[in-house]
Order: C-alpha cells, then sequence, then structure tokens
C-alpha cells in the first residue's frame, strides 16, 4: 500500500476494539524505533518512561512537557498508522484541570498527536472530565503508577489486599466515567484486571496486569533487550539487540586498530 494510503488509527479505533481484538501496543521515542514497530502496533505511547530509558534518569519525575514534545515530533514523524498517544509528565497536570489542559493542548498542538495519557484515578477524574469536555482524548492509568513511586513506597504491585482492590477498580471507574477512551493497568494482579476489565465499557491495555485485558503495552527498549537497567517480571525479551551491538561495536573497534576499517570500498581514492 502506497504511504499516502494508509490511514492512521484513531482513538474511535481504539474504543471499537473492546471485546474485540486485543490492542497491540508499544513505546516509542524516536523516529527509528516508531518507523520499525508502526506497521505492526495499534497504538504507540510516547512515554515519560524516556526519562530512564533515553536520559538514564532513575524515575520518571524530572522529565518535562519541553522533553515529551520533541520525542512525541519525532514519533509522529516516524509513523504514518499507529494511533499516538503522549504521556503528561509529572507536575505539569496535577495541580489544577485548567493546568492539565494547558498541558495537553500544548503538546497535542506542538506534535500533532491524538492524545494524551496521565495517571491518577478518582483525585484525577475531575481533570480527565475537563479535559475530554473540551476535545482533549484521554488515556487513564491506574494501578501502579510511576510518578508516584515516591508515595508508593517504590514499585510494587497492586491488589494483594483488600483496601488496594476496592480503591483501583473504582479509580478505574471513576476515570471510564470521566470520558477516558481507555486505561493503562499497571503492576495489577490477574483477577483485578480481569474484573476491572469485564466491568469497563472502554479498553483496559495491561503491563504487568496479565492476558486478560483488552490490550498490552511494553517498553520497546524491555522487548528488544537494549535496556541495560531494572527487568520487571512483566517483561519479555524477543531480542537480545544489546548484546548484537556490543558484538558490532566489538569488531568495529577490533578493525578500526587493525587498520582493516576502512578498506577501499569504504573510502574514495579520486
Amino acid at each position: 500500500m502506497s504511504e499516502h494510503m494508509i490511514k492512521r488509527l484513531t482513538v474511535p479505533n481504539m474504543i471499537a476494539k473492546k471485546n474485540k481484538e486485543p490492542i497491540v501496543s508499544l513505546t516509542a521515542y524516536t523516529v527509528s524505533v516508531a518507523q520499525i514497530i508502526d506497521p505492526y502496533v495499534d497504538l504507540i505511547l510516547v512515554g515519560d518512561s524516556l526519562g530512564m530509558v533515553v536520559y538514564g534518569l532513575d524515575t520518571t519525575l524530572a522529565v518535562t512537557v519541553e522533553m515529551m514534545i520533541e520525542h512525541g515530533k519525532a514519533v509522529m514523524r516516524g509513523s504514518k498508522r499507529a494511533c499516538v498517544t503522549i504521556d503528561l509528565p509529572f507536575a505539569s497536570y496535577q495541580a489544577s484541570p485548567q493546568q492539565a489542559f494547558q498541558t495537553a493542548a500544548r503538546i497535542l498542538q506542538e506534535t500533532g498527536a491524538a492524545a494524551v495519557k496521565l495517571e491518577g484515578g478518582e483525585e484525577m477524574a475531575k481533570t480527565v472530565e475537563f479535559l475530554t469536555k473540551r476535545g482533549i482524548p484521554v488515556c487513564g492509568h491506574v494501578g501502579l503508577m510511576p510518578q508516584t513511586v515516591k508515595t508508593m513506597g517504590g514499585f510494587k504491585v497492586v491488589g494483594r489486599n483488600p483496601l488496594q482492590i476496592e480503591k483501583v477498580i473504582r479509580d478505574s471507574h471513576a476515570i471510564a466515567k470521566a470520558g477516558a477512551f481507555a486505561i493503562v493497568l499497571e503492576g495489577v494482579i490477574e483477577s483485578v484486571a480481569k474484573t476491572i476489565t469485564e466491568q469497563l465499557s472502554i479498553p483496559t491495555i495491561g503491563i504487568g496486569a496479565s492476558s486478560v485485558c483488552d490490550g498490552q503495552v511494553l517498553v520497546c527498549d524491555d522487548i528488544f533487550g537494549v535496556f541495560q537497567g531494572f527487568k520487571p517480571k512483566f517483561v519479555k525479551r524477543y531480542a537480545q539487540i544489546g548484546e548484537t551491538m556490543k558484538d558490532a561495536v566489538q569488531l568495529y573497534a577490533s578493525e578500526v586498530k587493525s587498520r582493516k576499517f576502512p578498506s577501499a570500498e569504504y573510502y574514495f581514492e579520486k
């Protein structure tokens, strides 16, 4: 199919997948990765996980709106088909619905992406409603929320006690009722994810929340085996590109030192 004939998937396309075909989603932060994954995924998430994966930060908390915009632009340039959604970074939306609107509107205007994603449950419902009523599509995110890692005391699985179960179910319903088109369930135990997925009319996208969800998302560098940091239990390595890259660099270094590279085919004599 001609590049000009490719139609980009939309938010309504994502909603229509509920109870039908699982939503395939991955993160991307660069043109090259967006180009590689675009033909195979439904939704590309420009996640604030780029703070850790790209910038080597310990958490996502120091990620800025400017970072999200520049990486969002890159992913939009590299993709033609996927529905692109961009994370609202920490402290760019929690103060008020008005702050959230200004941030989200700027991100969508400057990148051309389809939607934004924000973390939070009942406490963010009014913000989600404020945004969606003003034409900004929102994907929710409940359960394990990286932006609140300090108050949670680390990256912990959600749903192992009655209070947690009740809260994450309430949070999911609140965000769905507020108008979110989908909701990411992170680090939620299977039985709770199943309950939420069955009860909500919008798609659930799991990350560490089992196959019962309406879709799945993972960090691209994790599935490629590129990110050298912490590997969560829910990550499956589909390749070991990091090892291949190391081998390539080692061979390159050896050939440069031995003057084997560049050989005549790689330079200009006249």
